[in-house]
């Protein structure tokens, strides 16, 4: 078989209505700069650099289809790599979007798909990087691979990964069984999880094959892939973006990938990454990740 593809697919459809009035339905905060001189979907765009990979394929909503198209030209990785929902429909269907399009580019082989947030932080880009590398040999091997941010502190503003057994992979590769997917947890909880040293936090953050997500959706939920297949079958071609089917795709279920797949297969695996990773659902995580002044304060940057 072909070497497979790498495909990014980010998901930039989120609203970020946690950070109102700086993020708002028409700009909201994976459009903004919030830590540097890019945007947090530029940064995530960026991330990628040192990973062997196609051109990113980037999920949005439509009203923010110029926008998007807009940040990725500055990149220069505009390329006819957007896809634009009629409205959200949750992370599952995102994704299957996605993994039909995959399909689509590269029939000759099963495609691997880095599925990342538009709109997260993460400080060390290198172990972002190494974590990513040693997914691979999983993913390639048909797991379908989730990311467990090492917890620094009992956070309970975030799902958790308890890990299982050690899953079998290459020399110097480590993944876990996931033995279970846990909701937020109360404080408390959350302490017990820290301590114990078995649990992540749920970053969101996936890699595994378009062909192996699509199967693992066939039989969980169905009626979310007839659905998504039915807006790819009549894909609207318009200049870089990708429209899919408005009547099917407004008929697709609402779900999250976790809820669809990942806690029901038995093929889900969990990769550590201790990389500085934030999600900037709240104000305070903002302060934590933005520079101060002597006094505490943060100044709001612009992106022109």
């Amino acid at each position: 078989m072909a070497q497979s593809k790498l495909y990014p697919v980010v998901m930039a459809g989120g609203s970020g209505s946690r950070l109102w009035p700086l993020s708002r339905v028409l700009y909201p905060k994976q459009f903004l700069c919030l830590k540097g001189d890019l945007t947090m979907l530029q940064t995530t765009i960026c991330r990628l650099n040192g990973v062997e990979c196609e051109s990113p394929v980037v999920i949005c909503n439509e009203q923010h289809r110029f926008i998007v198209a807009e940040q990725l030209r500055q990149l220069n990785k505009l390329t006819e790599n957007i896809i634009l929902e009629p409205a959200g429909r949750n992370t599952a269907p995102a994704i299957a979007l996605a993994a039909l399009a995959a399909k689509r580019h590269s029939p000759e082989n099963d495609p691997l798909m880095l599925v990342l947030a538009a709109d997260h932080v993460i400080a060390d880009e290198d172990a972002f990087r190494a974590a990513v590398r040693n997914a691979m040999p999983y993913a390639e091997a048909g797991k379908l691979v989730t990311f467990g941010i090492v917890p620094d502190l009992p956070e309970t503003g975030y799902g958790y990964i308890r890990r299982g057994e050690v899953s079998a992979g290459e020399q110097d590769t480590v993944a876990f069984e996931v033995a279970q997917f846990v909701e937020k947890p109360n404080l408390e909880t959350a302490q017990a999880y820290v301590a114990s040293g078995e649990y992540y936090w749920n970053s969101g953050m996936f890699l595994f094959r378009a062909g192996r997500y699509l199967e693992e959706l066939k039989k969980y939920r169905p009626d979310i892939l007839d659905a998504c297949e039915k807006a790819m079958s009549a894909v609207d071609p318009d200049l870089d973006f990708i429209r899919v089917d408005e009547e099917a795709f407004l008929a697709c279920p609402e779900e999250s990938v976790d809820y669809a797949v990942m806690e029901r297969t038995a093929d889900a695996v969990v990769v550590p990454m201790d990389a500085g990773w934030s999600d900037v659902g709240s104000w305070s995580s903002l302060w934590e990740i933005s520079a101060h002044t002597a006094e505490g304060n943060v100044l709001p940057r612009r992106c022109d």
